[in-house]
């Protein structure tokens, strides 16, 4: 069981916002014992998405509509969907209406439970099954201290899919407690005589209402910054919040949101145009030796990214020879080739699959006499690929983690998940990088992140700082 442990000095606290489920506004119904929400199906909505914004899984669904297995989802049926509450049966009084309605507001909002405080000077040990039981009943570890007088404290909140109430939890979810743990390091070093910063931990999972539910309520009130979402209908919900209420937002993850409509959010990740201008800059200087092959991973549905790349290659007068992934795979790559240059073979894709199945077949082109080099984006799964790829700043892993890798042993029990990029180190530089934000500063080099932030126009900001670095 991987444990970490917390020093209680550094003055944090930790307020887990993981909700039991509210009741939406639905008709209610009662089957074999069982209260349902009465739902019906909306245009261009299916079960995935249905269990998403009601947090229930696609079985349960199906347990309760079985003519689904038959026919599947048909638009404007009606549902019956968990409420996950236990029915409690009432007598049949006049005023049965006004005491549902009673009821019913509350359980909206459960009451939360405050932990008592620990002392400054004690160290507490949390496991991973305590930290996901914790999370479920909205509580966990507290380090919190006398505030002086003369102590300004910045209330902030990290949201991100920490999946607390599953039984078992998803790698994914291990990354997310990682980029934690890091940003938690970033804070206890950032605390000093003047500053106390206070951290409230969300877990979004993958429900839309949970986030929304935490803007229609009075909780972020006092929040001067927000680091986290992955989701992108999450971040839509945030984002309008948080440029209502002029508090930025920071996205570690997506790459993929409209800044223009949102100023206040800070997007770490680079958008498809500034890869294919990176990418683009580097290719100029090997025109005259080199071969450019584009292989088409997903031959009936092209994506936004490799369309940008190829858009930008015709601005920059970049010629390219298309491969089907079928004919690379059938020995029939030679059409594409050039024996007389070195040919670079760009696989625009980031899953580590296409990478696997492609390296047996660049092997026998390299057999068959060819010179080839081959550039991917970077893959997040685990496995090492000894490849050129594109990567932004995220993934240019530097020297000089000594310290940090130190203090991490001191502080937690655990190791952390070797891979590129380390979420540990990720969580540790945005944070500091957010903090800096609100202190006017712009730029940020972090362990492992190098951030500029440029505006963009009537919009948010995007991080500027993008490399192609070979292997």
């Amino acid at each position: 069981m991987r444990k970490f442990r917390v020093l209680v000095a550094c003055a944090i606290f930790i307020a887990v916002g993981a909700r039991a489920q509210e009741l939406l506004d639905y008709p209610l119904d009662t089957i074999n014992g069982e209260e349902v929400y009465k739902y019906q199906v909306e245009k261009s909505i299916g079960l995935y998405r249905i269990g998403v914004n009601f947090n229930i899984p696609q079985s349960e669904i199906v347990r309760l509509n079985p003519q689904l297995r038959e026919r599947g989802l048909h638009y404007g049926e009606t549902l019956y969907l968990p409420t996950k509450r236990p029915v409690v049966k009432r007598p049949a009084t006049p005023d049965r209406a006004q005491t549902a309605i009673a009821d019913r507001a509350q359980t909206e909002l459960p009451v939360v439970p405050t932990p008592a405080p620990i002392k400054a000077d004690s160290v507490v040990l949390v496991a991973d099954s305590a930290v996901t039981d914790s999370m479920a009943t909205d509580s966990i570890a507290v380090m919190d201290s006398i505030v002086p007088d003369n102590r300004k404290v910045v209330e902030l909140a990290l949201m991100l899919p920490f999946e607390s109430l599953q039984t078992k939890r998803s790698t994914n979810a291990e990354r997310m407690m990682e980029f934690y743990q890091g940003a938690l390091l970033a804070l206890r070093n950032l605390q000093n005589d003047s500053t106390l910063y206070r951290l409230h931990v969300y877990d979004t999972e993958r429900s839309e209402r949970k986030v929304q539910a935490l803007c229609d309520s009075t909780e972020l009130d006092s929040m001067k910054a927000i680091l986290g979402l992955v989701y992108p209908i999450q971040i839509e919900r945030m984002a309008t919040w948080c440029d209502a209420h002029k508090v930025p937002l920071l996205l570690p993850f997506s790459d993929d949101i409209e800044l223009a409509n949102h100023p206040q959010v800070l997007q770490f990740n680079s958008t498809d145009i500034q890869e294919a201008d990176s990418l683009c800059l580097w290719m100029r200087g090997r025109i005259d030796s080199t071969n450019i092959v584009m292989v088409d991973v997903r031959e009936a549905d092209i994506t936004p990214a490799i369309r940008a790349l190829r858009a930008r290659m015709r601005v920059n007068d970049i010629p390219y020879r298309g491969l089907a992934l079928r004919d690379l795979m059938t020995d029939s790559a030679a059409y594409a080739l050039d024996s007389t240059r070195e040919n670079l073979f760009i696989l625009h894709s980031d899953r580590y699959q296409h990478v696997r199945i492609i390296l047996p077949q660049i092997e026998k082109i390299r057999e068959a006499g060819y010179k080839v080099r081959i550039m991917s984006q970077y893959s997040w799964q685990k496995e090492s690929i000894d490849l050129p790829q594109v990567y932004t700043s995220m993934f240019a892993l530097r020297d000089g983690h000594e310290g940090y890798d130190a203090q991490w042993a001191e502080t937690y029990v655990s190791g952390h998940v070797s891979e590129a990029p380390r979420y540990d180190l990720l969580g540790y530089d945005l944070m500091q990088a957010l903090i800096g934000w609100l202190n006017g500063e712009k730029e940020h080099r972090g362990l492992q992140s190098e951030i500029r932030w440029t505006g963009t126009g009537n919009g948010g900001y995007q991080n500027a700082v993008v490399r192609v670095i070979e292997n």
